[in-house]
């Protein structure tokens, strides 16, 4: 009898157990589904701030004058935007680079950043703003992972390049950009450096402002 009810007794604590081995074991799950859900939620909240962050970068950028007409630092086929602070200043002996030759820079310097936005431009010809971006970056060497794409500011349609830049002198490649449109006074190419892709990124506000004020 005793041996009995000892078998008894174990078979009512496997029995117990059951139960409360199977609630472990769902809790155990909830909290790691719970974790995959918070994971899953910064992820989005990470994507969503980084969209809101390109999304605003034109935006944050305040005018400092406009650059290209007649009488300005920079006489060119179009006019733009600069950004607070930069200041412009005609290249006396433009080097070519493709179908364009570099007319202006504007330095970032005075505004805390390390980069130029430079402005160069051409005769006038048939070829399309997608021909002469083209043109340009096959002039480009160390230039990689190029990705085109079309913008429209006010009656101008441009192409715009964003692409890896990497010398023997780099340690990592960086991100630049560039874009171009044409008028009836020939193309115009606008780049976007950097010292690295940070102080590339830092700068993207200035490029967007120029961006959205081009007039032919």
């Amino acid at each position: 009898m005793l041996v009995g009810a000892g078998n008894g007794r174990r078979g009512l604590v496997q029995v117990t157990l059951v139960p409360l081995l199977v609630a472990a074991l769902a809790g155990s799950l909830a909290g790691c589904s719970e974790a995959a859900d918070d994971d899953a939620q910064a992820k989005t909240n990470a994507t969503a701030s980084a969209s809101a962050t390109a999304a605003g970068a034109g935006a944050g950028a305040k005018s400092g004058g406009s650059i290209g007409a007649d009488g300005s630092a920079c006489e060119l086929p179009i006019t733009f935007d600069m950004a607070e602070h930069w200041t412009a200043e005609a290249v006396d002996e433009p080097p070519r680079q493709g179908p364009v030759a570099l007319v202006c820079e504007v330095d970032a310097k005075p505004a805390g950043h390390i980069g130029f936005l430079r402005v160069w431009t051409g005769d006038p010809g048939t070829d399309d703003a997608r021909t002469v971006l083209e043109a340009f970056m096959a002039a480009e060497t160390g230039a990689s992972k190029a990705r085109y794409s079309t913008f429209r500011t006010g009656p101008l349609t441009g192409v715009e390049v964003k692409y890896a830049y990497k010398t023997e002198f780099d340690d990592e490649a960086k991100t630049e950009r560039a874009l171009a449109v044409t008028t009836p006074r020939g193309p115009v190419v606008v780049h976007l450096g950097g010292l690295d892709t940070e102080e590339h990124e830092a700068m993207l506000p200035a490029y967007e402002l120029a961006k959205r004020t081009l007039k032919a």
